[in-house]
């Protein structure tokens, strides 16, 4: 299992924790010879890939206007470029080993509609949903499942950072927002990362065969579709 990442540190420090099997590839999404040499490190080391998980994102808001071309064109980079960029490098190398394979995109319920402070980030996420559908109904030719896990609102220390912005923006005090939203959720909490393993391991396997080009809310209830 190959754990990719742009700060190499960090990538070793979670295969170190996932233990035997795991190891760490140095990756940046906007680049691409970043992206075809981490491919082909994959490819020497265990000769093939069969499952993708591409997550790479960032995410910012403001007011509409207040976005900045530096922000547009920074999310656009990594969250729409490099799930595209990454996705194709991985599936001509599947294409080429000719033994199909599963690519599943992480996309987000902000992919579903539209937020007011989050234009941008809602875009890019939308924009995964639309090329995974896409991407599913030309890749299936060659057996390669695409599809996509769209989570809602969920615990991590990104949402530090998104607190604040919300903060700033809202007039709220620091930690309000992350409770107001984790209280919102059908569920009655925010997700975790653990809560959307099932669905993908679930779209790694044999069972998921004939699921093509579908994004999945996993989320608490936050969306239906």
């Amino acid at each position: 299992m190959a754990i990719a990442d742009i700060n190499l540190a960090e990538a070793e420090k979670t295969a170190a924790e996932i233990g035997a099997g795991a190891y760490a590839v140095r990756l940046d999404v906007t680049d691409q010879a970043s992206i075809d040499a981490a491919v082909a490190a994959v490819e020497v080391r265990t000769g093939g890939i069969d499952i993708l998980i591409n997550s790479a994102a960032l995410f910012d808001l403001a007011p509409i206007s207040e976005i900045s071309r530096d922000s547009y064109n920074r999310l656009f980079a990594i969250n729409v470029g490099g799930t595209l960029f990454m996705l194709q490098a991985v599936a001509r190398s599947m294409i080429t080993r000719g033994r199909g394979g599963k690519i599943i995109n992480m996309a987000s319920q902000a992919g579903r509609r539209g937020e007011a402070l989050v234009a941008v980030y809602c875009a890019t996420r939308a924009a995964v949903i639309s090329l995974t559908q896409s991407a599913g109904l030309n890749l299936i030719q060659y057996g390669i499942n695409v599809n996509a896990i769209a989570p809602g609102v969920v615990e991590g220390e990104h949402w530090e950072g998104v607190d604040a912005l919300f903060a700033r923006y809202e007039n709220r005090p620091p930690g309000e927002k992350k409770r107001l939203v984790g209280e919102a959720v059908p569920f009655g909490r925010m997700g975790t990362a653990e809560d959307l393993v099932g669905m993908a391991i679930f779209l790694a396997t044999a069972e998921a065969e004939y699921i093509v080009a579908q994004t999945y809310n996993v989320d608490g209830g936050n969306w239906m579709s």
